[in-house]
C-alpha cells in the first residue's frame, strides 16, 4: 500500500525543533512524523484506559495453552 503524502508549511519554534531533532537523531520530516504518531498512540492509550473495568474477559487458561 502506498502512503499518501501531503506537503505542509508550518511555523515551529526553532528551539523546539532543534531539541526534537536532537532527541530523535532524525531529520526534520521524520521527527515531525514521529511526533504525530506519538500523538496518535497517546490517544489510543487514553481510549484503552477509558475501557478499564468495562470489558469482561473469561478465559480458560488450560484451553488457551493448547
Amino acid at each position: 500500500m502506498r502512503t499518501r503524502l501531503r506537503k505542509v508549511t508550518v511555523n515551529i519554534p526553532a528551539e523546539t525543533l532543534e531539541k526534537a531533532t536532537r532527541l530523535t537523531g532524525k531529520g526534520i520530516t521524520l521527527t515531525i512524523v514521529e511526533g504525530l504518531r506519538e500523538i496518535e498512540r497517546r490517544a489510543k492509550r487514553s481510549a484503552l484506559r477509558a475501557l478499564r473495568g468495562k470489558v469482561r474477559l473469561e478465559l480458560d487458561l488450560e484451553e488457551t495453552r493448547r
